[in-house]
Parts: structure tokens; C-alpha cells; sequence
């Protein structure tokens, strides 16, 4: 017998291709450097395909990038306040015809129409001697505002009783209501002490004569301010700034009694006293000082 044949060997397994590394393949693709400004410029390269992640933005990197004026104050509007200006008085007008021209525009006119017609009041003549004895002023407004300094004296008899003007008789007629303490407008420049002295000489004097001692009660002196529209100039504001005293008038009789007055007297002959509604007669009465 022959020898059996030799064990056929085993097949060999198939061989898996080699894996690659992507870096180093990477590395064979990328031009080897040969110069230093080379190197410099791959680098450059690397730098932007592999760009670093973003800082994360905080408070103040937000506030950092703001960007303000360098002069601020340019830009701000600060707003300007108008404080409304007191009207100019005014005094003095050239002749009643220039008073009546420049009040016909600021007052109502069925209002100014009743100056002088209406019982009790007085006429563009009274206005424009006042302004010219400085006893008024009026405001350069729309209307107009008529500003006067009273003095107001308060008479007291022995037995604790006010002396009231009832009511007056006028010039034209009428006859207007009263019911009031002896009141007279201060002229210009003119004291507390003068004006009571001259009210009680005009209104009362034909009565007490140079026999009437005028003493004014001390600290009885009161001063308030009262605006409405006047009964003698229908349609014109009024402020009144009223100087009040307490004063003890000898002479005067115990009931009630009537005066006599020459009013706007200065004036006469120049025919614009003649024109005015002026009060011819004050008639006057007491009663109980409570009951003021």
C-alpha cells in the first residue's frame, strides 16, 4: 500500500484593508512646509476652518457697547415755565372820551351801556376822575380790573353802638343803599391816620365841624382783601384792599342824622365834575356794635 497523501491545509482568511487615520491622511494631503512664511500662512489656514466658540456676552459686555453723545445736553429739551405777568396798571387817561374807547372793547357791552343809566350807578366820568386823582387803577386786561385802597372806620359811640351809613341820596336822584361804616377811597401816598381823619372831615364835617376829635382805638387795625364786581361800575371786576380801624368821633349827634357833601369840588368849572353822578347827601344811623 502506498502512504496516504498529505492534510490539505487550511484555507487563509482574507485580510482586512489596513484603517487610515484621518489625521494622518490629512497630514499627507497638506503641503509639507518648506519655509518658515509657509508654516505662517497654513497656520493662518488652520485658524479659520477651526474658528474658537464664542465668549458668552454678560451684563456688562451689553452696557460696554452702548454709545452715548460726548455732549448730552445737545440733545435734552428742558421745558420753559411762562409765569404769567402781572398786568400794567394804568392811571391816566388823556379826556373821558379815551377812557370810554379803550373800555368799550373789554367790557360786555350791555354791562357798560348801564353805567350811569342803571339807579345807583356812576358813569365813565366818575371812573376817569378817580384815575386822575389816583384813587383807581386798572389792569391792562381783558376786562379790565379796578384795583382801590379803602380806609374804613368804624365809629363807636360811648354807649357801644356802630355808626352805618344807611343809604346815600345821588346827583341824578336816585338813591342808593348803603349799610356800611364811613368808607373812603386813600389817595396816593396818603397814611392810615390822614385818610381816617379826611373820611370823617368829608362825609361828617358839616355836622361836627372843627369840633369833632378824631381818635382811632389802638390795635384795632384790621386789613383784608375783597374782589367782586362793583355795584357802581356794572361788569368791572373790583379789588378792594380795605385798611379797617375803630375810632371814637366826638360831636356826632345821638340818633340818626343826615350830611351834606361837596364831592369832586377840586373840579369844578372844567365841566367833567358837572358830568359825574356825585353823592349829594350821606344819611346815618347807629345800632348795636353785635349786630355789625
Amino acid at each position: 500500500m502506498s502512504p496516504p497523501p498529505p492534510p490539505t491545509p487550511p484555507p487563509n482568511p482574507p485580510q482586512q484593508a489596513p484603517i487610515s487615520n484621518c489625521h494622518s491622511n490629512l497630514c499627507k494631503h497638506l503641503p509639507k512646509p518648506t519655509s518658515l512664511p509657509d508654516l505662517f500662512f497654513t497656520a493662518l489656514s488652520l485658524l479659520f476652518l477651526f474658528p474658537s466658540s464664542p465668549k458668552p456676552q454678560t451684563l456688562f459686555s451689553k452696557i460696554s457697547s452702548l454709545s452715548f453723545p460726548q455732549n448730552p445736553r445737545r440733545f435734552l429739551k428742558t421745558p420753559t415755565m411762562i409765569s404769567p405777568s402781572n398786568p400794567k396798571p394804568i392811571t391816566q387817561f388823556s379826556s373821558p372820551q379815551s377812557l370810554t374807547d379803550w373800555l368799550k372793547h373789554r367790557l360786555p357791552s350791555d354791562s357798560f351801556a348801564s353805567w350811569g343809566v342803571k339807579p345807583g350807578t356812576k358813569n365813565v366820568h366818575n371812573l376817569w376822575l378817580e384815575l386822575s386823582e389816583g384813587e383807581t387803577s386798572l389792569a391792562d386786561s381783558i376786562p379790565p380790573i379796578r384795583t382801590v385802597r379803602v380806609v374804613t372806620v368804624r365809629i363807636i359811640s360811648e354807649d357801644n353802638r356802630i355808626l352805618l351809613e344807611s343809604h346815600q341820596e345821588l346827583s341824578d336822584g336816585t338813591i342808593r343803599e348803603r349799610c356800611r361804616p364811613l368808607s373812603e377811597k386813600m389817595k396816593p401816598g396818603e397814611t392810615l391816620e390822614c385818610a381816617v381823619h379826611r373820611a370823617v372831615k368829608e362825609e361828617l364835617g358839616s355836622i361836627i365841624q372843627d369840633n369833632g376829635n378824631v381818635r382811632i382805638v389802638p390795635g384795632s387795625y384790621e386789613q383784608k382783601v375783597e374782589e367782586r364786581v362793583s355795584a357802581s361800575y356794572p361788569g368791572l371786576p373790583a379789588c378792594y384792599v380795605l385798611h379797617s380801624v375803630n375810632a371814637w368821633v366826638d360831636g356826632l349827634p345821638d340818633g340818626e342824622f343826615c350830611t351834606e357833601e361837596e364831592e369832586y369840588r377840586d373840579w369844578n368849572g372844567m365841566g367833567i365834575a358837572e358830568m359825574a353822578v356825585s353823592v349829594k347827601r350821606h344819611y346815618w344811623k347807629w345800632v348795636d356794635f353785635d349786630s355789625v
